[in-house]
């Protein structure tokens, strides 16, 4: 893949190489999806280049959602869990305000699930339910009441669904496409358009409310209780008013320290 055509989240700059890593064919989107090398490379720095990355990789120190992965381009992506055991360091990807992955610190208790979206419930062979995630897992006999958009709790050990959440008016989501990428708040009303995309509004902690289609939200959990740890904004997205004033108040909090 040429450099200047890798989704712009990777924050690749132009001038250090003429090409980017391509994903490999994996449970995420070549375009929605971090590879590992960049992982580790550009974001925790843990290596220098690739060649580094590989050496890292395949001394089976890196693991995915509980399984050592040793493909450099292996893609991974919304609220996967990687774990370096010999670091005790647990990180799960997630978004921040601007739509890009974030290094997101995790304790080891909520390194053991993961959250994945229903895409697909249906009956298989033998009349056997199964329920497919956004990450391509196909769990079979889900709970019943478990539907399209709502969000299961997988426990990554046994890949068996703990928990779940309705997508319902109430309940906490995060934007994951879109022009709201990233930001999370209460969903408050759902707009059904026959034969077009549903329209779902959301309103954040500062009472602004925004709208995106129903295929761009994740409910995260109950109420207004996420079940998983978000990163340092919280998902609120400022003005460019309040994000000047935020820096400028740090940098004089800097100089005066």
């Amino acid at each position: 893949m040429k450099r200047l055509n890798a989704p712009k989240h990777w924050m690749l700059d132009k001038l250090t190489g003429t090409y980017a890593p391509k994903p490999s064919s994996g449970p995420h989107k070549q375009r929605e999806c971090l590879p590992l090398i960049i992982f580790l490379r550009n974001r925790l720095k843990y290596a220098l280049n690739g060649r580094e990355v590989r050496s890292i990789l395949m001394q089976r120190l890196i693991k995915v959602d509980g399984k050592v992965r040793t493909d450099s381009t292996f893609p991974t992506g919304f609220l996967d869990v990687i774990s370096i055991e010999k670091t005790d360091e647990h990180f799960r990807l997630i978004y921040d305000i601007k739509g890009r992955f974030t290094v997101h610190r995790i304790n080891e208790e909520e390194a053991k699930f993961k959250l994945g979206k229903v895409r697909r419930v249906q009956l298989g062979q033998g009349g056997i339910p199964f329920a497919v995630t956004h990450d391509g897992r196909t769990i079979r006999y889900p709970d019943p009441l478990v539907k399209v958009n709502d969000s299961v709790k997988i426990d990554l050990e046994s890949g068996k669904i703990v928990d779940f959440v309705k997508f319902e008016v109430g309940n906490v989501a995060m934007v994951t496409g879109g022009r709201n990428m990233g930001r999370v708040g209460i969903i408050t009303h759902r707009e059904r358009h026959h034969g077009g995309f549903d329209i779902v509004h959301v309103k954040d902690a500062k009472e602004r409310s925004f709208a995106t289609r129903l295929t761009n939200v994740f409910v995260i959990g109950d109420h207004n209780k996420p079940w998983i740890s978000l990163p340092k904004d919280k998902g609120i997205k400022l003005t460019i008013a309040e994000e000047r004033d935020s820096r400028r108040e740090k940098a004089a909090a800097a100089a005066s320290a």
